[in-house]
């Protein structure tokens, strides 16, 4: 899996602990090792952690090795990220996308 910095890895063991029940929203990226377009997600993911430290949560999940929670969320293409809110899917994206672009979707679902 192409690991962003500073964005920590999430499994099916600890999906719940460390997403659903996290206090902060939380950004995951179902990513895989074969995925281009994951990869180039990788420092858009960087730096969105270090930018939103504290206001939201960034974490991938390897879609090869954790196929339950994959499977749970019907994950069909990379990346997949999904938002969550008090342990809740409120927004989906599919594809790259730039920091911009994926900051303008994720502001909008964070409104309160």
């Amino acid at each position: 899996m192409s690991k962003a910095a500073g964005v920590a890895e999430v499994t099916d063991a600890d999906f719940e602990a460390e997403v659903i029940a996290a206090d902060l929203p939380v950004l995951v990226e179902f990513t895989a090792d074969w995925c281009p377009p994951c990869r180039q997600m990788a420092p858009v993911l960087s730096a969105l952690a270090a930018e939103e430290a504290g206001r939201l949560k960034v974490v991938q999940l390897d879609v090869d090795r954790n196929p339950e929670t994959t499977n749970a969320y019907k994950v069909l293409s990379m990346p997949t990220f999904l938002l969550f809110r008090g342990g809740e899917p409120v927004r989906s994206m599919v594809g790259a996308r730039p920091k911009r672009r994926l900051l303008e979707e994720l502001a909008e679902a964070l409104r309160p």
